[in-house]
């Protein structure tokens, strides 16, 4: 194996693990907000990793060009359609419930 091919699994990896634990934290966490947290930042550094590991195996040519561009999209507007939900979550009235509600649902 090369050791672009080393890097590109390595990176691949730790997307594909990353996006293992964000699928996690989506089913573990209580409220529709952290939920919205966990994913949108998982999604955003997952698809970096995973097109940075695409990257190394395309090489210095036109196809790491086009997933360089590609995770610059990535980078604009992922983040901007999870604040997106969230306003229009918290504008149609959707809030957290209160510390004691949330301690009975989830018991220490």
């Amino acid at each position: 194996m090369a050791w672009n091919e080393i890097v590109a699994a390595v990176l691949l990896g730790l997307g594909s693990g990353l996006l293992l634990v964000g699928g996690l934290g989506l089913l573990r966490f209580p409220h529709f907000y952290s939920r919205l947290h966990a994913g949108g930042v998982i999604d955003t550094l997952a698809a970096g990793l995973f097109l940075g590991g695409l990257a190394f195996l395309f090489g210095p040519n036109l196809g790491g060009v086009k997933l360089g561009l590609i995770f610059l999209f990535l980078l604009l507007t992922s983040p901007t359609a999870c604040h997106a939900l969230a306003r229009s979550a918290h504008l149609a009235g959707l809030r957290e419930p209160a510390q004691a509600e949330e301690e009975q649902r989830w018991p220490k």
